[in-house]
């Protein structure tokens, strides 16, 4: 650049400049920096404690019970199971995924019971769960996480954090503080509604005779184009059992498991997938709204399941059901929760894998059995 500038009488010299101050520059990149930092421990959940980060919510389901490493931080408890799944002509008119169109499809999943006690009584436990993995002939892969409740307990990802925070036992009585759970119930009306299932529901007898829900809203879109909002739900072929205070007083510690076994001895255990579409006005990004029993629903496919394994070294043991891995042809929503889930299955999983390659998960993986 020009040191002269010019004016009417001709050219002259310009001014000399100030050298610029080192100062300046390193003030802007110490500024610069700090705003980096700031915005990594923002995202990374360590500012902001209340904050419903991944972090923060895994570390409070961790600290609902005792540490147990290399297992999952919920739904600890289950068996590997595998088997098929057969799509319906109405499953292939509403969603293009190929697992609605191929003859059979090959299905890896997972049997489970809520809570983080791996070792715990099946007869204690009110929620039982289905995880599926289904992949298609072209390499696709669908996986999904089902649980036996209708409805979710809370709407928003906020009041999940807040109600699992009450769900910490308390030092002193080694139980969750029951001012902080009823402040949840007098909070969320989906709460009560939930209590009110958990308490008066009959309990099933088998895995086998469990309605499983998927509580969240998903897209699917056919071949043409055209896109439905649906929930989806397997029904049990088995007739449904309900099970009495004395039967599950009785029950063993792993009766599920063991039933389920005697089950398979005899062929394959089934189920019949359906979908329920919505309607406008229906509470799409609110699993704890649940829709009217009048919405039409569609049979999509069949599951039929033929083998059990421990989960100790099973095939499933080192799968995470994210909820949001999906064929083309289904399309996750934008429900919070849903969000959520897939985010801390994933921080779990990845936690449960450092404490196996450490070697600190031997329960976990079965080695301490072997020995």
């Amino acid at each position: 650049m020009s040191l002269f500038r010019y004016t009417r009488a001709g050219r002259e010299p310009d001014a000399p400049r100030p050298p610029h101050s080192p100062l300046l520059w390193i003030a802007l990149i110490a500024l610069i920096a700090g705003v980096l930092i700031l915005a990594f421990a923002w995202l990374a959940g360590w500012l902001g404690r209340d904050r419903a980060t991944v972090q923060t919510f895994t570390d409070t389901i961790e600290a609902t019970g005792a540490n147990h490493p290399g297992f999952r931080r919920a739904h600890s408890k289950g068996v590997c199971v595998s088997g098929t799944f057969q799509g319906t002509p109405d499953g292939a008119a509403l969603s293009s995924a190929r697992v609605f169109r191929q003859q059979q499809v090959p299905v890896l999943g997972r049997l489970s019971i809520g809570g983080g006690d791996p070792h715990g009584a099946d007869a204690n436990a009110r929620v039982r769960s289905m995880a599926l993995q289904l992949v298609s002939d072209d390499g696709q892969e669908w996986r999904t996480a089902m649980n036996s409740f209708p409805f979710f307990a809370v709407p928003t990802t906020e009041a999940f954090l807040e109600q699992t925070r009450a769900g910490i036992p308390d030092p002193a009585t080694g139980k969750p503080d029951p001012a902080k759970m009823a402040a949840i119930a007098a909070r969320y009306p989906s709460a009560r509604a939930f209590g009110e299932w958990a308490r008066t529901a009959p309990w099933s007898t088998s895995w086998a005779n469990t309605d499983y829900n998927g509580v969240n809203s998903f897209r699917f879109t056919n071949a043409d184009g055209q896109s439905q909002v649906v929930r989806w739900s397997m029904r049990p072929q088995a007739a449904f059992e309900a099970m009495t205070a004395e039967q599950r007083a009785q029950a063993g510690l792993d009766y599920l498991a063991d039933e389920f076994s005697q089950r398979l001895a005899q062929g394959p255990v089934r189920w019949d997938m359906w979908v329920t579409i919505a309607e406008p006005g229906d509470a799409i990004n609110d699993p704890s709204i649940p829709w009217p029993d009048s919405r039409r629903q569609v049979k999509v496919g069949t599951l039929s399941l033929t083998a059990l394994q421990p989960q100790a070294g099973g095939a499933c043991n080192n799968l995470n059901f994210d909820p949001l891995i999906l064929p083309s042809g289904i399309a996750g929503t934008d429900d919070p929760i849903l969000a959520a889930r897939s985010a801390v299955y994933s921080e779990s999983f990845n936690r449960r894998e450092r404490e196996i390659a450490s070697g600190k998960a031997a329960d976990a993986t079965g080695k301490e059995r072997a020995q």
